[in-house]
């Protein structure tokens, strides 16, 4: 007698460790260069989660680091994939080191831990699910772009607030697809 079939049992990387590598250095090149769209692939998780995401979800995820999933992205299908491929518990928007979904969704980033003087690094990273990317929109510049850059963002004003807290603020991951671009703290954002 075959098992059932569970979904949160598949769409994980089918070559952990090539597939783990190729993603996170994707992730890195994301956020080291603001506003570039980079391919990331190698995971098929449940919607509405995109393959971009869940991909992100496979290489940033494990059982320390606390995720909080927008109305947007909370179904049992995605609660139950994360849990197998990733061991995350699911927390607050307040304490969450990681936030998943649609900006409306997300909205107010305000919530979300910016860190503190003696630890920086204990700020959220949010991934923003998006319905498209394009190098169009609001100018960025700053470290890792030359000249500067341009990304279709959600809106302006939460991006430019987070940069006036810089070295504090959230770190934002925008996806669409397979496709993903970074949006670090110190990358200041700019009206057309």
């Amino acid at each position: 007698m075959n098992a059932p079939f569970t979904p949160s049992l598949s769409g994980g990387f089918a070559h952990p460790a090539h597939d783990a590598a190729r993603a996170f250095r994707a992730a890195m090149q994301a956020l080291a260069r603001p506003g570039r769209i980079e391919p990331i692939t190698g995971a098929a998780p449940p919607a509405p989660l995109s393959p971009a995401a869940g991909t992100l979800a496979l290489v940033l995820l494990d059982q320390t680091t606390p995720v909080w999933l927008a109305p947007s992205h909370d179904t049992g299908d995605l609660r139950a994939w994360l849990t197998f491929h990733t061991a995350a518990p699911f927390t607050t928007p307040q304490a969450a080191m990681f936030v998943i979904g649609s900006w409306v969704a997300i909205s107010p980033v305000s919530r979300f831990s910016i860190g503190t003087p003696d630890y920086p690094d204990r700020a959220a990273t949010l991934i923003v699910e998006m319905p498209d990317l394009r190098a169009e929109g609001p100018r960025l510049t700053g470290p890792g772009i030359r000249d500067s850059a341009r990304l279709s963002l959600p809106e302006t004003a939460a991006f430019q607030a987070n940069h006036a807290l810089y070295p504090l603020g959230f770190d934002t991951f925008l996806t669409a697809g397979d496709r993903i671009a970074g949006l670090p703290r110190s990358t200041h954002v700019e009206e057309n």
